[in-house]
This record gives C-alpha cells, sequence and structure tokens, in this order.
C-alpha cells in the first residue's frame, strides 16, 4: 500500500473506533430500556398500536417479525405495481413488471436492496420515499431488534423472555435511526446532495455531442428527487440500494471527498456500536473490545490486498508501457471503472467497506476490480458478513462464530465449551451449523443452477471465468443480504428475478429464525457464578488475544473450506489467465 492509502485507513479505522464508544453506550441504553425522557410518549405510541409490550419468548419474537416482515414485501409490492396509478411521479414511470416488483420488494425489506433496475429511469418519488426508504428504515432496526435479543440471551440468567420485537423495532426506530438520518441527510444537503420533488431537468450542454448517425445532440436530462433522504438511511442502515443507477459514483448522491468520507463512516458506525454494546450488556466491556478486534484485523487484511492489488494497476497496461505510477496529475493503479475524484485509495477503501458490512453502496463498478480485488471483494460477502457487517446482522454472525470457536477450543483442549457463563451443548451447536450453513448452500447451489442452466447463462456478458465470478457475485450478494454486483450480468430476467429473490428470502430469514431459537435458549440457561477474579477457571477467556485470534482463524478456515473450489474457478482462474497472458509470446 502507499504512504497516502496507509494513512487513510489508519484514520479511517480510528475514527470508528472513536464514533463506536459513545454510540454503544447510547444503543446499550435503547436494549436495555426505554430512556426515561421519552417513557410517556413510547407507553401511548404502543398503545396506540395496540402492542402491550410484555416479554415474548423467541418463538413469539420471531412470528411477529416474520409476520411484520411478509407484511413489508406484499405492501412494497403492492406500491411498485400500482406506481403509475399514484402521485408524485412527475416522470409517468409505469409500473414494474411483477418478476421484478416481488425482486426489489424483497431485497428492501431483506435488508439488500439488490437492483435489477435503474432507479431513476423506474421509481417514482413515491416509491422512492414511501416504499424504498421506508423499507430501509424497517429492515435495518429488524436486525439490530435480533441483535439486541442475543445480546440479552448472553446477560439474562434463567430467563423465559428474549425482549419484544415489536419495542424493539420502535426504539430502534425512533431513538436511533430517525436523529441520526436526520443529522447525516442535514449534511449531505450542505455538501451539494440534491433534495426536491422536481421533475426530470433537462440542461442544454456546453459542447453539443455528435452522434454517430450524424445527428448532434444538444441537451442532457438530469434527474431530480429526494436523495439526500434516501442517502442518509441507505449508508446509515447498511442498505446501499442507490436512487441512482451509479449509485455512490454520482455526483447527486456522492459529490465531494467529503461525503464520501461520511458515507463510509455511516457505513461501519453501527455495526462498530453495536459491539460496544454488547459489552455493556453482558457487563464485560472487553468481550466488545475482543469482537471489534477480529472485525478489525479481517477488514485491514482485506483493504490490503484490495488496494495493492488496485494501486499495482494492469500488467497488460504495463506491457504497453503505459504510466500506470501514482504522481501530482494522476492517482495511477487501475482506474478503469473509478471516478477521478476519488482515486485508487478512496475507492479501494470503499469497495471493501461495503462488501465487508452488508450495505452494497459502490462508488466504483466493482466489475472494473482486478481479479484478486474482486475476490477479497466475494470472500468479504461469503464470509457471512461479519466483519463488521449490516447493522445486526454483522454482530449476531459473528457470535455464532464466537461460539464455535469456543466449542471448538473446548474439544480441542478438553476445557468446557462455555461463552459467558453459558454453557454451550450439542442443542446450541445445532442452532449454530443451521445458521452458519444456510448461506453457503444458497450461494453455491444458486451459483450452479445459473451455470447448468440456459437461461441463467443468457444473462452472461462475458464468458469463461468472468462470466463464472459475475454469477458467483451476484448470488454471494444476494445470499449474504449485501446487494452489490459486478455490473456484468443483465439481472432483471425471470430466472435472476425469482431466483436471487429466494436467495435473498432464505438468506436474511432462515438465519435469523436459528439466531433467535439460540437466544431463547441462552436466556432460559442459568448463567455460571464467577469466582472471587471474575473469571470462569475451566472456561476458555474470551476477551483476550488469544480469543481474537482463534475467532479470526474460525472465520476465515470456514470460509476458505466452504468456498475455495468457487473462488478457484472465478477470480484465480482470471488473475492466473492474465499472468499467463503476459508470459507467453505475442
Amino acid at each position: 500500500m502507499t504512504a497516502q492509502m496507509s494513512l487513510l485507513l489508519a484514520c479511517f479505522v480510528a475514527a470508528i473506533w472513536l464514533i463506536a464508544l459513545p454510540l454503544g453506550r447510547w444503543l446499550a441504553v435503547i436494549a436495555s430500556g426505554c430512556p426515561p425522557l421519552f417513557a410517556g410518549a413510547e407507553r401511548t405510541l404502543l398503545s396506540l398500536c395496540g402492542v402491550r409490550g410484555e416479554e415474548q419468548g423467541w418463538r413469539a419474537y420471531a412470528g411477529a417479525l416474520l409476520l411484520f416482515n411478509a407484511l413489508g414485501i406484499i405492501v412494497l409490492f403492492a406500491l411498485l405495481r400500482l406506481q403509475h396509478l399514484l402521485p408524485l411521479n412527475p416522470q409517468g414511470f409505469s409500473a414494474l413488471a411483477p418478476d421484478l416488483a416481488l425482486n426489489t420488494a424483497v431485497s428492501f425489506v431483506t435488508n439488500t436492496n439488490w437492483q435489477a433496475y435503474g432507479g431513476e429511469s423506474t421509481m417514482s418519488h413515491l416509491s422512492q420515499m414511501l416504499g424504498l426508504a421506508v423499507q430501509n428504515f424497517l429492515s435495518a432496526a429488524t436486525g439490530i431488534a435480533v441483535a439486541f435479543a442475543l445480546m440479552r440471551s448472553f446477560a439474562r440468567s434463567g430467563a423465559a423472555g428474549i425482549g419484544n420485537f415489536w419495542v424493539d423495532l420502535l426504539r430502534t426506530t425512533l431513538y436511533l435511526l430517525l436523529p441520526l438520518s436526520l443529522i447525516i441527510a442535514l449534511f449531505f444537503v450542505s455538501q451539494g446532495v440534491i433534495q426536491n420533488f422536481s421533475p426530470d431537468l433537462t440542461v442544454k450542454l456546453l459542447e453539443p455531442q455528435l452522434l454517430a448517425d450524424g445527428g448532434v445532440r444538444g441537451s442532457q436530462t438530469l434527474a431530480m428527487g429526494p436523495v439526500a433522504s434516501q442517502e442518509a438511511i441507505k449508508m446509515l442502515g447498511t442498505n446501499g440500494g442507490g436512487f441512482m443507477n451509479a449509485n455512490s459514483a454520482h455526483p447527486f448522491e456522492n459529490p465531494s471527498a467529503w461525503t464520501n468520507v461520511a458515507q463510509m463512516l455511516a457505513i461501519f458506525a453501527l455495526p462498530a456500536g453495536l459491539c460496544m454494546a454488547f459489552g455493556h450488556l453482558v457487563g464485560d466491556r472487553r468481550q466488545g473490545w475482543a469482537l471489534l478486534a477480529a472485525m478489525t484485523l479481517l477488514f485491514v487484511a482485506a483493504v490490503g490486498v484490495i488496494a495493492s492489488q488496485e494501486q499495482g494497476g494492469n500488467p497488460h497496461f504495463a506491457a504497453l508501457g503505459v504510466d500506470q505510477a501514482a504522481g501530482a496529475l494522476q492517482s495511477g493503479g487501475n482506474m478503469e471503472g473509478k471516478e477521478a475524484r476519488f482515486g485508487i485509495a478512496a475507492s479501494a477503501l470503499f469497495a471493501a467497506i461495503t462488501t465487508a458490512a452488508s450495505c452494497g453502496a459502490v462508488n466504483t463498478m466493482h466489475a472494473s476490480l482486478m481479479p484478486l480485488s474482486g475476490g477479497v471483494a466475494l470472500l468479504l460477502m461469503q464470509l457471512g458478513e461479519v466483519v463488521f457487517g449490516g447493522v445486526g446482522s454483522g454482530l449476531y454472525g459473528m457470535l455464532m462464530f464466537a461460539v464455535l470457536a469456543v466449542f471448538v477450543a473446548g474439544l480441542m483442549t478438553g476445557r468446557t465449551p462455555e461463552y459467558l457463563g453459558k454453557k454451550i451443548t450439542p442443542p446450541e451447536m445445532k442452532r449454530v451449523s443451521i445458521a452458519l450453513l444456510v448461506t453457503p448452500l444458497l450461494v453455491l447451489l444458486g451459483t450452479a443452477v445459473a451455470a447448468g442452466s440456459e437461461a441463467g447463462r443468457a444473462g452472461l456478458l462475458n464468458p469463461g471465468a468472468a462470466g463464472f465470478s459475475e454469477m458467483l457475485y451476484a448470488y454471494s450478494s444476494a445470499a449474504n443480504n449485501n446487494g452489490s454486483a459486478f455490473a456484468g450480468l443483465s439481472a432483471n430476467t425471470p430466472f435472476y428475478n425469482l431466483t436471487l429473490a429466494l436467495a435473498m428470502l432464505l438468506g436474511r430469514f432462515a438465519v435469523i429464525v436459528p439466531v433467535l431459537s439460540l437466544a431463547g435458549a441462552l436466556a432460559a440457561r442459568v448463567r455460571a457464578r464467577r469466582d472471587e477474579a471474575g473469571l470462569q477457571s475451566a472456561a476458555l477467556p474470551t476477551h483476550g488475544p488469544v480469543f481474537v485470534l482463534l475467532l479470526v482463524l474460525t472465520v476465515v478456515l470456514v470460509g476458505a473450506l466452504t468456498y475455495l473450489p468457487s473462488l478457484a474457478l472465478g477470480p484465480l482462474v482470471e488473475h492466473l489467465n492474465l499472468s499467463a497472458a503476459l508470459r507467453s509470446p505475442q
């Protein structure tokens, strides 16, 4: 990495850790109960909604969550199918096709935000605001609610309940997501992100463009709309769905270096803060630091690979004598598909952040990444979106790996498999195994079906290893609720809309249900008493560097054993082909 990249990475990590401290305290307050200042208003709102707020067991909690999200899919699907009849549609956009409407509804409800359409040419202002932006809030709140339930299960002893889903949803939305999104949106507007209800604007070009047929184009259409308000929750809630097709590469969504930095910080803020909240809730802040340290180590390693590959440039260009070195007049490296205003460093860091978190927003085209860079972006998703990950989902995913690491360590050393005073037995491990194996099954099976079917191969724009990488990336992104794409796949077809919708749906809720089941089992278990030193002498300490290293190795080994063959067929083959082409005689 260059000195500029190293400095940018160090400053970013330091800023995230600093943000996580106060944010973690506030998250712990929300998870523990209603802040006293809002108690009266909260009781009124819950009463109006018919919610009494009593504790729920894991089955009732999961039932409420599934019902709420099922209704969300139905309402959003109906809105997209009827948008041509509804107001706030100044462009006069027609209704979405049934398969695209279903794919989009599932995508935004599951916090995936996979987009098989161009936002500025497909969605009305009402669909963007009432449909997509609302689900950005609710899907993020759902993920945080599940994380709260699991955190409480470790903190409680012999409890029958894990919280109340409706209460958690309300508190997370009102006391966390709405105020932070308002602050971020106002900052974005101050920096030039647009926020209006205007129809598309037609402007004259300063230099008319000569067309291939001999004609002249003298004007350009600029998309308008309420962008800043959606952009804020898009990043804060690790949603990633862009108002514009170009997402955060578009100057109306991400106009400056300041907004670019703010977007990157917003993506990691809540996932990092939830680690600190976990430490507060279980009564040992070292536990939160251990999880945050493991995530940071994996993230820094990923950024190092992506940055070095992109800054090294394309060897084909080097062989032609093209200067790709960084200098005063150019960013250097592989600038294909990147914004010149961001350069290599900010683009590489953004690519790692958005695939490490389940965000999916992009400020560079991932299809233009070097093969190994694209492979690392793929692997960050395939690890289960636990390297910070999505809001809520990153924490409960990493806690699944923590329980697995403790169980494996117990088998290897003869110590009691125990995490935070809760013994880990075979029933708990069955739940953990289901949660960890669902997404690999969806990714690999979906990719195999797409590669083996004519309908799947018809969407490819590139042959060979690059085409396989496009399919693998699509199903990795969908099943892990990321939403980014290699952008080389024509995904707006009935085949991809329906299969990716199924992957998104199961990748979200077939993981959440076993997580909540584990939460119920752990909450009911009596927490082991601590000795005078505050430690369980027979259990593996879970707050020091040894456990951090064990957790990192567990995440990497599970990911490598699961996905290495598929990665070898895609990005690794592409990288080897690139090297072989340079060595072969001309």
